[in-house]
Parts: C-alpha cells; structure tokens; sequence
C-alpha cells in the first residue's frame, strides 16, 4: 500500500508538469526526425572545373553526378576556389592532368577525387601514363575529419557548457531570492543584466581561453591562422550561450526544467552547425542553420583554422553572432518586467 501511495504521488506530479510530459514525448520525436533528414539526404554532388581542357578530352568526361563549369584560365577557377563555388578544378600540364582542389573538408574531397577518377577517361593498359598531380588550396592529403569536425566541435562545447552553467546559475539566483532583492533595490534593468553578463563573463573568457588552447596547442588540431581570431570567435559564442541561458532561466522553475531546454534549443544546433554537410539536407529544412548561432561560429572557426581567413573574411559572422548577443540582451531586460515593474 505505501509503495501504490509513492507510485501514486509520482504520476500526479508527472500529470501536474505538462512541459515534463512533452520533453518525453516530443523532444525524441524532434531528434529522431532531424536525423532522419540528415542521414537521409541526397548524396554529394561535387562542383568542379575543367581550365582549359581540350574539347577532345571534355567529350570524353562523363559529366554525371557532378556540376561541371568550363574557365579559360585558371586565375578565374582559382577565385571561384577560394569563394568555395569549387570543390576542385582540372587543368592539363602538358600532356598529364593536374588537379587543385579546395582542400577544407575532407569527405568533399573525397566525393571529388572519387567524381574525377570514375570521370576521367581510363588510358589504354599498354600506355604508362602517370597519374595526375594533386594540390591542395588548404589542408593536405594527410588532413583527417579531426581537422574538419574539430572547430564545429570546438564551438559546440563551449556553447553547451556556458549555456547550461548560465542557465543554472541565474535560475539558482532567482530560486533564492537574490534576484528579487536586485530588483528591489535602485539597480535598473539594464544594470542588473550587464552586471549578470560581465560577472559570467569574465570566468567564461578564462574558460574559452583554456579550452582553445588545450584544443589546438595540446590535441594538435588544425590551426593555419591567428589564435587571436579563434579566441575572439570562441569569447563572442560564449557571450551568445551566456544571455541565451540567462534569458531560457527566466522560463524554467527548477534546473529539471533548464535541462529541458537542452533537446529543443541545443541539440538542433548540431545538426545545424555544419557537422554535417548542409548542401545534402532537404532546402526547405536547411534554412534553420541561418538561424543558430554555433552555425556562424563554425563558419568562422573553419575560415580561420582551416583556411587561414583574416579578420575582413570572418567579420560578417562575428557580427551577426554579436547581434544574436544584443538580441538576447534586449530580450533579457524585458523578460525582467514581469519580475519588477519600473
């Protein structure tokens, strides 16, 4: 009888916490379907260039399964490379072709050569003819998905980990009654926030430091431009995750109900982030990531790490994630009017 009285208690406060409920039942059914549509995408089609082929060797390419442009000269292939518009070009050195290609993400590079090795005419056995000469515009052959996946992943942990500390934190604040004395007090809105955002955001600064460092100077991964731009990137991601918490906190009454921001608001972002190649996703579905923050964020950690972009080539990006930051600010300081009327 006393166990059916526990059993019974338990399913009364799971009835009475509608959001519990829908966590169990809708936030697996989220998951479940954005990786049906990733995973389920359509394949790979490579973009490459043929830079002043003889139109005896373009009639015998088989042009299928890939988006094929013609150039005259290869300056104009190589800024289209550098745009990434290419995964690769096909240029002929003397008799011998020679391949270029961008290099960044190895499963592209992989879909490429495999185009071009089934798409290049095969040479008659008797005739011993060298294969063709490969380069790179960034990364190596020797380049592995450690180098792709780690800036995504870089960003991923240190937007996780501030949201949820954030989170937690403001929402202890606020369970305690600190916040209610804050409010109290002649403190206005917008200080009590930017008091909150430059607290949290000194220790994050310190953690996106370490993590950073850890990650490129110890694990060894792929860093061709400047660790000031990495840091800079990783410090304003942490700012977005730090107000994105803060702001999230406001709606939860305990940290079981923070956590149940993390299947609704984080894990899309994964899939959204370009850990997974955005042009094989459905294009009714692939507008999402222009949504997330970690989206930008990656972008800009793989111009830097990967491709050794300068600031002018990573701004566009800091900037919409700094936007994202002044969004949830603004958000933040009229959540607190339900909290305090001034």
């Amino acid at each position: 009888m006393r166990v059916t009285a526990l059993v019974k208690r338990i399913l009364r406060q799971l009835v009475r916490d509608k959001r519990t409920i829908g966590l169990l039942i809708f936030a697996p059914i989220l998951v479940l379907t954005m990786l049906y549509f990733v995973f389920n995408g359509d394949d790979y089609t490579p973009k490459i260039g043929l830079v002043d082929v003889p139109e005896l060797l373009v009639d015998q390419i088989d042009t299928d399964g890939a988006q094929v442009s013609t150039f005259k000269t290869e300056s104009e292939a190589k800024e289209k490379l550098a745009a990434r518009e290419l995964d690769g070009y096909l240029k002929m050195e003397g008799n011998s072709p020679s391949i270029v290609l961008e290099g960044s993400d190895p499963s592209v590079t992989g879909a490429t050569m495999k185009w071009l090795q089934n798409a290049l005419p095969k040479p008659p056995q008797a005739v011993d003819i060298p294969g063709p000469k490969i380069d790179y515009l960034h990364g190596s052959s020797n380049m592995g998905q450690f180098d792709y996946f780690g800036p995504v992943l870089l960003g991923f942990f240190v937007f996780f980990f501030v949201f949820l500390i954030a989170g937690v934190s403001f929402l202890r604040e606020r369970t305690t009654g600190t916040l209610e004395r804050l409010l109290a007090s002649p403190l206005r809105k917008w200080e009590i926030v930017a008091g909150y955002v430059l607290g949290f955001g000194l220790f994050t600064t310190i953690q996106s430091t370490i993590i950073t460092a850890y990650a490129i100077y110890v694990l060894g991964m792929v860093m061709e431009g400047a660790f000031i731009y990495v840091l800079l990137i990783i410090l304003i991601l942490a700012l977005t995750a730090l107000t994105l918490g803060i702001l999230l906190s406001s709606f939860a009454h305990n940290e079981l109900q923070m956590m149940q921001f993390i299947p609704i608001v984080v894990v899309p972002q994964v899939f959204f982030s370009g850990l997974f190649n955005l042009e094989t996703i459905a294009e009714w579905l692939s507008w999402i990531s222009y949504l997330t923050p970690l989206y930008y964020a990656a972008e800009a950690l793989r111009d830097v790490m990967v491709r050794g972009a300068g600031f002018e080539d990573i701004f566009i990006n800091m900037l919409i994630l700094a936007g994202f930051c002044l969004l949830f600010i603004a958000i933040n300081i009229t959540v607190l009017r339900k909290y305090r009327k001034i």
